[in-house]
């Protein structure tokens, strides 16, 4: 049995049992629940309106987040000591530099669902650091003394790790709101990808992306979004610097991972499933529904680099290219003249 047969190149993310707190709800995947998956880890979480993951940090991951629906409020610490306070709504991404304090709550009207992804194939959400966690577990004298407090109010604080904490729904209109003297689209920390224009291939779909360039602070990730028609494909390509992970947003698909040495592992996707190709792997992703499919794809390098088979074929000559396909010169020439990106579906 070949490495192909062993490994899987999907995981059932949203099918698996949840953590559920105080109005939170989250599934994750590491190398350790999705063995394939080993530069990048991801989460699928859903807070209530007022409910939230409390104030933590990551050790050893930067973490990307992407909303897909509903909106959330996110409250960041940085290491030189000033912070920010930021809302997002369906679309909008952020990011988390390793180490930097922060925390997200759900501003409502309704539940808010995002994806985190993670540069770190081993990171586990269940791993990271809790104020409530370390607070709980250090000695309460010491405690006192850092936070001012009498023995009556740190009695009061969690005996343990929150984790999820529900709370009033925040509002703009409450003078616990962040003060911003001018609107602006874009922050340090908040990237409204949903807003671009996208890269157009009609018959095909749509891109949008976003990168270190657009995204200075991210400076080791890097998203996507692919809306692809029925029938239509991502065509066969490979990152040459970066692992790919996905989560399907809507509809089915078909995505299949070349692994060199004849070894393709072809696997169906539907809403909720995360699929994973590694760095340099040959890969492709078809619509098979009779619907749009959407999919968040996110990469572990702030810069996107991509070759496409199409691109390579049109920048060959013909002559290589009829003698290493044994094809007539003639069919060779018929080959993409172009970067197709997205390979719409065969006309009957």
């Amino acid at each position: 049995m070949s490495n192909a047969d062993k490994l899987s190149f999907r995981y059932r993310l949203e099918q698996q049992p949840p953590r559920l707190g105080a109005g939170g709800v989250t599934r994750g995947a590491s190398v350790h629940e999705f063995p394939a998956s080993i530069g990048i880890a991801g989460v699928s979480m859903r807070l209530a309106p007022g409910s939230m993951r409390e104030m933590h940090w990551h050790a050893n991951a930067a973490e990307w987040g992407y909303v897909v629906s509903g909106g959330c409020r996110t409250t960041l610490l940085n290491p030189d000591g000033s912070w920010e306070t930021d809302t997002f709504g369906p679309g909008d991404i952020w990011y988390f530099p390793r180490g930097w304090g922060h925390s997200i709550q759900g501003i409502g009207p309704g539940e808010c669902h995002f994806i985190l992804i993670f540069d770190n194939g081993d990171f586990s959400e269940d791993h990271t650091f809790s104020v409530t966690d370390w607070l709980a577990h250090t000695p309460q004298a010491v405690v006192a003394q850092n936070l001012g407090l009498g023995a009556d109010d740190i009695a009061l604080l969690p005996k343990g790790e929150a984790y999820f904490a529900a709370g009033p729904v925040p509002d703009d209109r409450s003078f616990d709101a962040a003060a911003r003297s001018t609107p602006a689209l874009v922050s340090t920390h908040r990237y409204p990808l949903g807003a671009q224009q996208p890269r157009r291939v009609p018959g095909g779909g749509t891109q949008v992306y976003v990168t270190a360039k657009e995204f200075p602070i991210s400076t080791s990730m890097a998203g996507s979004v692919l809306e692809i028609q029925p029938g239509a494909m991502r065509e066969l390509h490979w990152h040459p610097s970066a692992d790919e992970w996905q989560y399907y947003l809507e509809g089915s698909a078909e995505m299949g991972v070349f692994l060199a040495e004849g070894q393709v592992v072809v696997e169906p996707f539907e809403q909720g499933d995360i699929g994973y190709a590694p760095m340099g792997s040959g890969h492709y992703i078809r619509n098979t529904g009779e619907g749009m499919l959407r999919v968040l794809v996110g990469f572990n390098n702030g810069l996107y680099e991509s070759n496409d088979l199409s691109a390579w074929l049109a920048s060959t000559p013909p002559d290589v290219l009829a003698t290493n396909l044994n094809l007539p010169r003639a069919t060779a020439e018929r080959l993409p003249h172009r970067t197709l990106f997205m390979a719409p579906p065969i006309r009957a």
